[in-house]
């Protein structure tokens, strides 16, 4: 039968070296340290040391005994403090979102988790509706969609907004939404309503809806939709995500528009759950890490 205790008192004796010092140690009797190292071989079948009277030496399975048992040990504790909901540094996070602010916020806890050891990331990208659904099946403690979402067993709160860039090949030369036309449009699964919003906005006077553009394409995966507009396919509008972290950021150009408008993100947890404060620090700290690159400052209270 398996006995955690087995293990606490071999890890013991391997690190002192002596039966004594383990009694000691542990405030057993010799004989009962002796007891425990019996029952571990006979638990797993094979012997653990070589002794030469009061001496010992590990066999290979005795060094990997050990090595397992320093693992478990090891194992449990980052468990024990990660039921702790006030812990920072430790314990597991479940997250997940779409791709546009993924790009961007998974290297950033990837990061912060480099830093914490203690603390282990689990992170989905997907689509707002899946996100959603995994929420709900407790798949997820935390999700990050881009609509607001109603339901009565959700929390859902205003977290983010990044602006939205039109973003037209390197090469592109106009500025009206007929030149915008003429080239077509590249199509995500945000895109017709993040374009439409935005285009909306800036040519109040010429737009109707985005059955004006012809269409030059679609992707699932808004990270490869600049592919498309450094090839010179059309144009696009994206989240500043999106093009802060594309590798063909140099083969297309922002378009420069006098009005500005924002992809919102929101979180969304199960009603009555308390989400751990790790998941805060996480959250607020991409929030700084944001103002201060597009701002030159920290001041959460400045979003948009």
């Amino acid at each position: 039968m398996f006995n955690a205790q087995y293990f606490r008192t071999f890890i013991t004796l391997v690190e002192t070296g002596s039966f004594t010092r383990t009694a000691r140690h542990l405030e057993m009797t010799q004989p009962g340290v002796s007891q425990h190292v019996r029952k571990l071989e006979q638990y797993l079948d094979k012997p653990l040391l070589e002794r030469q009277g009061r001496r010992f030496t590990l066999t290979e399975a005795g060094r990997r005994a050990y090595d397992y048992g320093l693992r478990l040990f090891a194992e449990h504790e980052q468990f024990r403090h990660s039921l702790d909901d006030d812990a920072l540094d430790t314990g597991e996070c479940r997250i997940a979102s779409p791709g546009s602010v993924g790009l961007m916020f998974y290297p950033y806890i990837l990061g912060q988790q480099q830093m914490s050891p203690g603390l282990t990331v689990s992170y989905s990208f997907a689509f707002s509706h899946e996100i959603v659904s995994d929420v709900l099946a407790g798949r997820h403690d935390l999700g990050i969609v881009t609509e607001p979402i109603r339901h009565p067993e959700l929390n859902c709160s205003l977290w983010h907004q990044e602006p939205l860039c039109l973003v037209v090949p390197a090469d592109f030369a106009g500025t009206s939404l007929t030149e915008l036309m003429g080239i077509g449009f590249i199509n995500y699964s945000d895109g017709v309503n993040h374009a439409g919003a935005l285009l909306r906005s800036n040519f109040p006077d010429e737009f109707r809806s985005m059955s004006q553009f012809r269409r030059q394409g679609f992707t699932n995966e808004v990270g490869m939709v600049l592919d498309a507009v450094a090839r010179g396919l059309g144009f696009t509008v994206v989240s500043r995500l999106v093009l802060e972290t594309s590798p063909w950021q140099r083969q297309v150009k922002e378009l420069d528009l006098p009005v500005i408008e924002h992809e919102t993100l929101h979180l969304v947890s199960r009603t009555g759950t308390k989400i751990p404060r790790r998941y805060a620090r996480l959250l607020e700290g991409f929030r700084e890490q944001r103002m201060r690159e597009r701002f030159g400052h920290g001041d959460i209270a400045s979003l948009p």
